[in-house]
This record gives C-alpha cells, sequence and structure tokens, in this order.
C-alpha cells in the first residue's frame, strides 16, 4: 500500500489564523491515523508579501500545539528543500516544457494594456475581463504572434509572462473526499499566469510541481481553495502526472458565531476574542493581537476545541487528548458545511482541561503569573491556593485576579451583602471569634471551624447565618472556595486583623 504523505504548505504574508491552525492539525491526524508523514511546507513564491517573522509564527505556533511535522525547513529529510523560495530552479523547467507541448504559452502583454482593457470592459461593456480561451486570440502572444516575433522579443529582453492554455470545451470532473463530485466547465476558467515576469513561479504552478515532487498522496486545505482546484487538475493532467494526482478534500470554513460569513480578525476585535494561536505583533506599524496562549489558554484544550469545528467522532464525546482524536479522526466525518466559531464554548474546553491539570503543572503556572504581577510566594501556599481555585477559573489569571484577597486585605466590602447579612449580633459574634482564635496556637481548617461552631453554639446561632458575612470579612466578597481553608491559607494573625478590621468598618450596617 501507498504510504501516504500530507503537508500543510502556509505562506509567510503574517500570522497563522486559527483556520490554518485547524488545516494543520486536520493533515497532522490524517497522517498519524494512518501511518503516514506529515510535512510543512513553506510557500514563500510572493516574495512582496512575506512578512518579517511571520514564518517563525508558524513554527512556534505548531510546536505550542503539538502539531510536530515528520520534515520541515527546521527538521530536515528525503524531500526537501521545504521553501519554495529555494526550490526555484525547478519551476520553469515544467513551465517551459508545457509552452512546448502547446500547453501553455508566452504572454506579453504589459500590466498597463490589461488595466486598460479591463477598464474598457467594465465601462463599456459591463462586464469583467478576462484572459481566457476567447480573449487570448487578440492579444500579444506566443499564439498570435509568429515564432520570429515571439524569438525577437524573447532575445530583446522583453517582459513576459507563461500562461496555462485552457481548453476552450472540457469538462473538469474532480471527487473531493469531503464533497463528493465537483464537475466545472473550462469556459469559467481563465488562462492563469504559471510563471512571472521576474521568473517566480505562481502558487498554482509551484504547488502542483511540489506536491508532485513530493509525493503527496492528500491535499487537505481550506474550502477557499476548492475554485482552484479545477484548474490544478488540469495541470496534473498537461504535466502527465494525472495518474498520480493526490485525493483532495476541502474543509469546510470557519465562520462568525451567527454563520454569516467567514472569520476574520475583525470579527475577533469586535467580540473580544482572537484569532490567531499566539500573540502577533506587526513589524511594520507594531500593531499587537491577542493570542490564545497568551490569554491563558492550555495547548491541550485549544487543540481540542479546533479539532470539533467541522468534524465530529460520531457520539457525544467531547474531550479528546492527542492520542485519542488520532484514533477517532475519520475524516469522512467532517462537513460540508461551515463550522460556527463559539468562543464561549472555547473557554468550556479551557475550564474541562484545567480542572484535570495537574496541581504541580498549576501551580508552576500560578507562581509566573505572581512573579509577573510582583508577588513573591512559596510553593507550599501557591499550591494550596491554586487547588482551592482549580474548579472555579476558565483561566490559570483568574486564580490570581480573583482571589487577590490572598495577598491583601479588602480595600472594600460588597455592599449588598454588607446590608443583608451583617448586623450587631454578627459584629459581636465575630468579635468573639478573633480573640478565640488568637488564642489558638496555629490556625487550621478544622480548628477554625470548630471554634465558630462552638460559639454559634453557646449563642444558639446556626452557622449559615454568619458564613457569609464571616466571608465578606475576610475576602471583601460574597462567594468563593471554601471559606475555611482560605482562613488557614491567610493564617492567624492575618485572619484575626482582617476580622477586627471589618467588625469597626462594617458598624455602619450593624
Amino acid at each position: 500500500m501507498e504510504k501516504i504523505i500530507v503537508r500543510f504548505a502556509p505562506s509567510p504574508t503574517g500570522p497563522l489564523h486559527i483556520g490554518g491552525v485547524r488545516t494543520a492539525l486536520f493533515n497532522y491526524l490524517f497522517a498519524k491515523k494512518n501511518n503516514g508523514k506529515f510535512i510543512l511546507r513553506i510557500e514563500d513564491t510572493d516574495q512582496k508579501r512575506y512578512v518579517k517573522g511571520a514564518e517563525d509564527y508558524i513554527k512556534e505556533s505548531l510546536e505550542w500545539c503539538g502539531i510536530i511535522p515528520d520534515e520541515s525547513p527546521w527538521k530536515p529529510g528525503e524531500i526537501g528543500p521545504y521553501r519554495q523560495s529555494e526550490r526555484n530552479d525547478i519551476y520553469a523547467e515544467y513551465a517551459e516544457k508545457l509552452v512546448k507541448e502547446g500547453k501553455a504559452y508566452y504572454a506579453f502583454d504589459t500590466p498597463e494594456e490589461l488595466g486598460e482593457l479591463r477598464e474598457v470592459f467594465e465601462k463599456e461593456k459591463g462586464e469583467s475581463f478576462f484572459y481566457n480561451a476567447v480573449m487570448r486570440n487578440r492579444l500579444k502572444n506566443s499564439l498570435t504572434l509568429s515564432p520570429a516575433e515571439v524569438e525577437e522579443k524573447i532575445n530583446n529582453g522583453e517582459p513576459y509572462v507563461i500562461r496555462l492554455k485552457v481548453p476552450i470545451k472540457k469538462e473538469i470532473r474532480l471527487k473531493d473526499m469531503i464533497r463528493g463530485w465537483v464537475v466545472v466547465h473550462s469556459h469559467t476558467i481563465d488562462d492563469k499566469i504559471l510563471l512571472k515576469a521576474d521568473g517566480m513561479p505562481t502558487y498554482h504552478l509551484a504547488n502542483i510541481v511540489d506536491d508532485h515532487l513530493m509525493g503527496i498522496t492528500h491535499v487537505i486545505r481550506g474550502e477557499e481553495w476548492l475554485p482552484s482546484a479545477p484548474l490544478h487538475v488540469l495541470l496534473y493532467e498537461f504535466l502527465g502526472w494525472k495518474e498520480t494526482m493526490p485525493q483532495f478534500a476541502h474543509l469546510p470554513l470557519l465562520l462568525k458565531p451567527n454563520g454569516k460569513g467567514k472569520l476574520s480578525k475583525r470579527d475577533g476585535d469586535r467580540l473580544g476574542f482572537s484569532v490567531f494561536p499566539l500573540l502577533w505583533k506587526d513589524p511594520e506599524n507594531g500593531q499587537v493581537s491577542s493570542g490564545y496562549r497568551e490569554d491563558g489558554f492550555l495547548p491541550e484544550a485549544f487543540v481540542n476545541f479546533l479539532a470539533l469545528l467541522g468534524w465530529s467522532p460520531g457520539n457525544d464525546q467531547e474531550l479528546f487528548n492527542k492520542d485519542q482524536l488520532i484514533e477517532a479522526f475519520d475524516i469522512s466525518r467532517i462537513s460540508k458545511s461551515g463550522a460556527k466559531f463559539d468562543f464561549d464554548k472555547a473557554k468550556w474546553f479551557n475550564q474541562q482541561y484545567l480542572k484535570n491539570l495537574s496541581i504541580e503543572k498549576l501551580t508552576d503556572e500560578y507562581i509566573k503569573i505572581l512573579e509577573k504581577n510582583g508577588i513573591d510566594c512559596d510553593e507550599k501556599k501557591a499550591a494550596k491556593i491554586a487547588s482551592l481555585m482549580q474548579e472555579r477559573v476558565v483561566f490559570p489569571s483568574e486564580i490570581y485576579t480573583s482571589a487577590k484577597y490572598f495577598f491583601e486585605p479588602p480595600q472594600e466590602y460588597d455592599t449588598k451583602v454588607a446590608k443583608k447579612k451583617w448586623n450587631t449580633e454578627v459584629a459581636e459574634i465575630f468579635r468573639h471569634y478573633a480573640n478565640e482564635l488568637d488564642a489558638l496556637p496555629d490556625l487550621t481548617a478544622e480548628n477554625a471551624k470548630a471554634t465558630l461552631l462552638e460559639i454559634l453554639d453557646e449563642r444558639g446561632v446556626k452557622i449559615g447565618k454568619v458564613m457569609q458575612a464571616l466571608r465578606l470579612s475576610v475576602t471583601g466578597a460574597g462567594g468563593g472556595p471554601d471559606l475555611m481553608p482560605i482562613l488557614e491559607v491567610l493564617g492567624k494573625k492575618e485572619v484575626v486583623n482582617r476580622i477586627k478590621t471589618a467588625v469597626d468598618k462594617l458598624s455602619i450596617y450593624a
């Protein structure tokens, strides 16, 4: 059986969109499920749009997600080079071959001449101009010029491009693994440029040549490339590679949360979420775009969330580790229709993964956050706080932001809780309680609760009557994790001081 080889082929023209990450993920899962090979190829033929740092961003993004290519520019193997700019001497040979066989031609029309034609068509004829089978016989190319004229122009150094000679009447058929048969008539395809005037190939030529030479067996890419697929099928046929043409699978689009249109950075900015895996700083204007890593997402949660955008395991299971995803992945279960992006669902995944994260790892993350905020905390205390907050947060950063009371006394108190729960009797109980705690040799969750229950029993008061007020006096809030362990973490001196301070400050509600 033929070894399966797939590739992810991004262009380094900016930050990698999460739609691109999903494409890489589906290629990776398909390869691993079938004991195949996953290749990363950088498609940098468009040097004008090349963005400094974009290639490193692609590498770092995939590494953070754990989508590691078997071969890449950074991990060479048998079928490199892996940057199209390093393969540039390959493409002209195939373009010239097509010209010699009458399947492509030299075109000498300048951009200015074509621009004027386009303007005439749009203004005078009310239609778009296409360089196609109808128009090519009226333009300046090797189909309308004599061989001598063509040779003279080339010898004189006149700029030219090589265009594909699309047949006038041909039905082009493609069986997509997700969408079934796609049939397109050749009159809808224009004579695409294969080799530009500067000698660089266009995406269409380079893509086909590279996929063939690298032995790519399956091309799994975004739906936006579906209109180009018939052209690529034609190129495979013209180059004599139809028998080894890879199978195609065009993935559904990632849609805006309302399902209307493709998800864009503008949607993320407007609705308050990122569309990039990592933070990106534009090297030209310095503009910073947020990323899922910096927002506090765990890579495993992010990948799990992306996998279920457009793919279904066929049952109700939602949580998958990477090995489970590989085992369950089936390309036939990818949807034809677009997948609506749901940021709340992404946060839900992160919360589930955070709940199951080892306390050691969570503590490490929490300590990093504390250090970033200028707080020195020993590992034992940090572990206790992380353990208390683990079930209540979506992101590790929230352990700090929602529980600053572990490091600073309340500056203000929840007035709704104070008005409802604070009174003279509560204040008297807390004065007594503070004194009793102060007399203890050490404060633990157990003796803190036992001491409170003893005082309440003497007074005939139920614990529910004072617990929220006690939480208020210690944390300033009306809700949070189990209170008694909080008291233990804070320590006797701090708890006693906070209760006494609250009794004084909240006397206006007594």
